[in-house]
């Protein structure tokens, strides 16, 4: 299995960027769920975990808030 470092070694252009084009769709699912008010499925450890969109409210909220101090 590849790892994140691997694919960012790769020779192919497009490999690499796909690590970056993942997490942006990721981010945008995050907040079409937020603005729709449905919850995300994901895998975490090995598990599938349903995310309402009430959390994502609060973990984003969590992460603008952490990223405005660390900007100060």
């Amino acid at each position: 299995m590849n790892t994140a470092k691997d694919i960012a070694q790769a020779r192919n252009p497009d490999l690499r960027a796909s690590m970056a084009a993942m997490r942006r769709a990721a981010q945008l699912a995050r907040q079409i769920a937020i603005q729709t008010n449905t919850g995300i499925v994901m895998v975490q450890d090995g598990q599938c975990v349903r995310i309402s969109a009430q959390e994502l409210r609060e973990a984003d909220a969590e992460a603008q808030k952490s990223s405005a101090t660390a900007d100060i």
